[in-house]
């Protein structure tokens, strides 16, 4: 008996809205049969990190041997890093009838939008910060980048906000619990 293949779930939004909160919240779901698709990238490890659990951390040199090789369903570069999704990955994750969830930014999310438009079991939902001084105070209290950094983030996020219309679905971050509980129920309704 084939199995049916998986939806493919875009979670996207600015930079420190708790996309990978409400992730961990939302992969503990048994009931969602969710994969995580690990994200590629350049950046440095921050504490805490694991390569292969969080992202793929990778050579410039690697990355762009990626790219050349149209092995990244989608890519993007912010603040000097390369950030990108492996398609294999995902395609072996959906034919397994995984509900695989891609946690990536805006200019990712269009990529994979534009690629998949067609598919009927593609679900795009928007985080969005109570508010932009609860996102930036998220972002600072991070700790992990400099100030010039933040600024760019912060700048980014006031432009990536204007970007939601495009989602089919837009979710508040107030409660990551919350959150991950009224994405769940996107995933099951869909």
């Amino acid at each position: 008996m084939k199995t049916l293949e998986g939806n493919l779930i875009i979670m996207s939004g600015p930079s420190g809205v708790g996309k990978g909160t409400i992730r961990k919240v939302l992969m503990n779901d048994n009931t969602l049969n969710l994969a995580y698709s690990i994200s590629m990238t350049t950046r440095p490890i921050r504490n805490g990190e694991i390569n292969g659990v969080d992202y793929y951390f990778v050579t410039n040199k690697v990355f762009e041997q990626n790219i050349k090789d149209d092995k990244l369903l989608e890519w993007a570069e912010f603040v000097g890093n390369k950030y990108g999704t492996p398609a294999d990955e995902v395609r072996r994750l959906r034919a397994l009838g995984k509900n695989v969830i891609l946690e990536i930014e805006v200019n990712g999310a269009k990529q994979v939008i534009d690629k998949f438009k067609d598919d009927q079991k593609l679900i795009t939902i928007f985080i969005v910060p109570p508010s932009l001084e609860e996102l930036e105070n998220r972002i600072r209290s991070r700790s992990t980048e400099s100030d010039d950094v933040i600024e760019k983030r912060l700048n980014k996020a006031r432009n990536e906000m204007k970007l939601k219309k495009y989602y089919q679905y837009i979710v508040l971050n107030d409660d990551p619990n919350r959150a991950a509980l009224e994405i769940a129920n996107i995933i099951k309704n869909h």
